[in-house]
């Protein structure tokens, strides 16, 4: 099948007022774009009650999209039950600490069930049977958005059990591991061990997320089994992986945006089981757009697998927050190109008329007849239409890695290092300052990090990380790597016991410093800068004290330090502090890495790759109501979308929201 440049959106025919089928896909072809993903939501409109299967819906789409040579992708439909099913077997409902969910919203069936599973598989087998043939079917999506859910019920509590035996072996080991002689949680039979869901051991609990996070991937490996047995070789299997929502102002789901390390579900886990990785990515727009979060999940979601990835589904517009500015549209859609993304789809194609995402509007309002939105989407469509093979499967090789951790997010939520400053804000805080430099990174999970392909790599708050992994980081350090690391790392082993001795553990000569002391930071500033939410008291030990705390009583500690070790640098970063102070240690980092560091910053950003032809693509993104000028640092480019040729040093106008494409030459 011929590779090209996915743009389209996801549809469903079923939720439409009025007959609209053929209407809707001559507009999506007027825009532009080739695909649509379909049946992952209507699992009870086919199958309206148990055994009976009704895939007109389906048929009709195939059929109409098949003769406008318009892709498809098939969703498997298992994230949102029907009703009938639970009549059948109430314990189809996940059991959390909460207690058994009542039927209504989506996800909140029990994955571990013997009887959503036995139901789960018959229809993802009638449905692949029934669509895996059609030629222009190109794969299929399995579930969406998978989490565990909060399942603590019977199966995953017995699971649970079974595999701390195999573990550990003996209670004795198990006891020790996480130091449950406190307040008596000790057991001395593996049949005395008690329900996760009271359990006040922040260890164990660590433990028993990590594993219900193990069995939701298996989830997705389940499915794509059962789906490989009916695809063909040139169809993908993928999934829409999503983020930790943040929330703001009212406390609503829609209203917030995609922020950060997903806590239910290790991406790079589940992403073993995809041929393509995917994902879902939201994020605030109007005079709140940054481009930071399109960008933080555009390079999570690429470094999985090292390769390009589809967004299945981004926004149109939404709410009062999401309605687009002119230009922003656009501008959302390259930014998502910037970052290797090989295809792009809406939720969704029209605003639903009732239900719980009446107001998650897609690209056609409720009116279902054209908008501004739409008429943007035509705008680039046809952009992409033409230039769809010069920026198709872009390639990028990054120098510097940022490292993330399952196991400590959810440490720090038992541990927390504020009550306003999650882990993910201290991840956001330190990729913002990379991407806000144009400093480009690969978002790697520890797990997955090969140290030897970057020249830096950056530790936010990597609080729990085995000896090992800590020798690795060592060795790293010790022949010319420059590493650069937060507070709260490196503080205690997999199982949340803490190191008892000097912090950071084993890493106090490569750093040159300990600490055993932390604090509120009160009234305290870093180079005439504030200090926010947590300062650890660093004590310099063959350091560079590259800043010491403002502050009558801890004016003596250093807030951050360098220590060159070995071949290479040690940069800790002991508080949390303005940007500007962060992004200073970066430029020190980066030119000890080797690594070139633009001088232009945010609103300006430059995401950089290799194209299909071998030729260096810089996409300049201008995220700014303001115009600017900017200078043209390459030798010889040309702007793919106006044809315009820029020289070094040349003077390039961004307008409002711009986009330019610039090629080597």
């Amino acid at each position: 099948m011929k590779r090209e440049l996915l743009y389209g959106c996801a549809y469903y025919l079923e939720y439409m007022p009025y007959e609209q089928l053929k209407e809707d896909l001559e507009m999506m072809s007027n825009a532009g774009m080739n695909v649509v993903r379909i049946a992952e939501s209507t699992w009870s409109t086919l199958e309206p009650a148990d055994g009976v299967f009704d895939f007109s819906f389906i048929d009709r789409v195939l059929d109409e999209t098949e003769k406008r040579n318009m892709k498809v992708i098939i969703g498997t439909p298992t994230y949102a039950i029907p009703s009938w099913m639970v009549k059948k077997d109430a314990n189809v409902m996940v059991m959390t600490k909460e207690g058994r969910a009542a039927y209504g919203h989506r996800q909140t069936m029990n994955i571990m069930s013997e009887t959503y599973r036995f139901y789960a598989e018959r229809v993802i087998r009638k449905l692949l049977a029934h669509t895996a043939d059609r030629a222009h079917v190109i794969g299929f999506q399995i579930d969406n958005e998978t989490k565990h859910y909060g399942n603590a019920g019977h199966e995953v509590q017995t699971l649970f059990k079974e595999y701390l035996k195999e573990k550990f072996h003996t209670t004795e080991c198990f006891n020790a591991a996480f130091g449950l002689a406190y307040w008596s949680n000790s057991i001395h039979d593996w049949e005395d061990l008690p329900d996760m869901c009271g359990c006040i051991n922040g260890g164990l609990v660590s433990e028993f997320e990590k594993f219900k996070r193990t069995l939701a991937a298996e989830f997705l490996q389940w499915q794509s089994e059962l789906v490989k047995e009916y695809k063909r070789e040139d169809q993908f299997v993928t999934h829409n992986l999503d983020f930790e929502w943040k929330k703001f102002g009212a406390d609503i789901a829609q209203d917030g945006y995609s922020y950060g390390v997903q806590p239910d579900l290790n991406h790079y886990e589940a992403s073993k089981c995809l041929t393509i990785a995917g994902t879902d990515i939201y994020h605030p727009t109007q005079d709140a757009l940054t481009g930071a979060e399109i960008a933080f999940g555009g390079d999570e979601i690429r470094s999985l697998k090292n390769d390009n990835y589809l967004v299945l589904e981004c926004q149109a517009q939404a709410f009062k927050y999401w309605t687009p500015y002119p230009g922003q549209l656009r501008l959302h859609a390259y930014s998502h190109l910037a970052s290797g993304a090989d295809g792009l789809l809406y939720w969704n194609w029209h605003s639903i008329h009732n239900g719980y995402e009446t107001y998650w509007k897609g690209l056609l309002s409720h009116d279902l007849n054209t908008n501004p939105a739409y008429e943007e989407a035509c705008m680039f469509g046809k952009e992409w239409k033409e230039l769809g093979n010069e920026l198709l499967h872009m390639k990028k090789k990054n120098q510097v890695a940022l490292v993330i951790d399952n196991q400590s997010l959810t440490a720090l939520e038992w541990f927390p290092i504020d009550r306003e400053l999650s882990y993910n804000d201290v991840i956001r805080w330190m990729y913002d300052s990379l991407y806000e430099m144009n400093i480009e990174c690969d978002i790697v999970d520890i797990n997955a990090l090969e140290m030897q392909k970057y020249q830096m790599i950056v530790t936010p708050a990597l609080y729990s990380a085995a000896e090992d992994t800590i020798q690795k980081f060592r060795e790293f350090v010790e022949s010319g790597g420059i590493l650069v690391s937060s507070f709260k790392s490196f503080v205690c082993d997999e199982h949340l016991s803490v190191y008892a001795d000097a912090q950071p553990h084993e890493l106090t000569e490569c750093f040159g410093m300990s600490y055993n002391q932390f604090t509120d930071p009160g009234k305290m500033k870093l180079k005439g800068r504030p200090v926010a939410y947590f300062a650890e008291l660093l004590k310099p030990a063959g350091a560079e004290s590259l800043a010491s705390y403002e502050h009558k009583y801890w004016s003596a500690y250093s807030g951050i330090t360098h220590h060159a070790y070995g071949e290479g640098h040690a940069y800790y970063i002991g508080c949390y502090t303005a940007k500007e102070s962060l992004k200073e240690i970066y430029r020190l980092a980066a030119g000890q890495a080797g690594i070139r560091v633009p001088q232009k910053e945010w609103p300006v950003i430059i995401r950089s790759g290799e194209n299909p032809y071998g030729r260096q693509l810089h996409y300049l993104l201008h995220y700014s109501e303001n115009m600017s000028e900017t200078d043209c640092p390459y030798e010889k480019v040309k702007d793919l979308l106006t044809g315009k040729e820029y020289r070094k040093g040349d003077q390039i106008l961004l307008k409002d929201w711009d986009v330019l494409l610039l090629e080597e030459i």
